[in-house]
């Protein structure tokens, strides 16, 4: 595996993906030893040449002999380019560069939210777009919503089958209620609430996909599909509550939070 030696990657240590993944190219190979950096700790011979802003948003890799720097996916191509050529045909077709710069976007605008980290005071964040956190609650309501219709069919025995619209119902609902709350609570937090809250939502989702799987060619007893959904949703109880922490909100959204469940549970077994 070829080396893109000379170049240095700024990462951004208060994100734990980030991390990960830079340190895995050094690990690889497909970086030297000392070609990543945090863009908090930058190295003061490339400050001039870097835009530190855009590299709060997008990972910037830097050229040390030309002072060449490329942002975001580019610097991704780059790399994995350098490594495989095989791939650098694809990395040079402009609708599969548009396509995938709009996915490095989406994930890296919200990257705070997927996987939260504590922020240190006094450094720089990434620019908050408000379009793009738009585009994440969506697809996380619209992922997360359909896997619990795909659910609920297991749970039927103690659950009544709502209608095919339910669970798109309850998790809209979840965002307005939760969204209204944190407005009277913490107004600056609440794209940031809501960020992590569908993250948990998603996440909790996901986590119901093998025991569909599994229900699909084998036979269970029904209270099994119904402790782990249970245990799936003390997992994200534990998990708001901890993410709540790093928000410093206390406790008021994860009671929040719950009641809200506890409303909606109360009227499905009503009716």
């Amino acid at each position: 595996m070829k080396t893109l030696n000379h170049h240095i990657i700024l990462f951004d240590n208060e994100c734990p993906m980030c991390y990960v993944y830079t340190k895995a190219f050094v690990k690889v190979g497909m970086l030297p030893n000392n070609g990543r950096e945090a863009y908090q700790n930058m190295p003061t011979e490339i400050c001039p040449l870097v835009n530190q802003q855009r590299a709060a948003n997008e990972i910037a890799l830097v050229n040390t002999e030309t002072g060449e720097v490329t942002y975001g996916i580019q610097s991704l191509f780059k790399i994995i380019g350098n490594a495989f050529p095989i791939f650098k045909p694809l990395f040079g077709f402009r609708p599969f560069i548009w396509i995938m710069s709009k996915v490095y976007a989406f994930v890296s605008y919200n990257r705070k939210v997927i996987i939260p980290a504590e922020i240190k005071e006094n450094t720089l964040q990434p620019s908050f777009k408000i379009h793009y956190r738009i585009a994440y609650l969506l697809f996380s309501w619209l992922a997360a919503a359909f896997i619990l219709t795909k659910y609920a069919y297991l749970l039927t025995d103690f659950v009544p089958l709502g209608g095919e619209y339910r669970e798109y119902l309850i998790c809209g609902g979840q965002m307005i209620f939760q969204g209204i709350i944190i407005s009277f609570y913490k107004k600056d937090k609440l794209w940031d609430y809501l960020g992590n809250m569908m993250t948990i939502s998603f996440a909790g989702s996901l986590l119901l996909i093998p025991t569909l799987l599994v229900a699909r060619h084998f036979e269970f007893n029904p209270i099994f599909f119904m402790l782990y959904f249970l245990f799936v949703a003390g997992l994200m109880l534990l998990e708001h509550i901890r993410r709540s922490k790093l928000l410093k909100l206390g406790w008021v959204m994860s009671v929040s939070w719950v009641i809200y469940r506890l409303i909606v549970l109360g009227l499905i077994l009503s009716f």
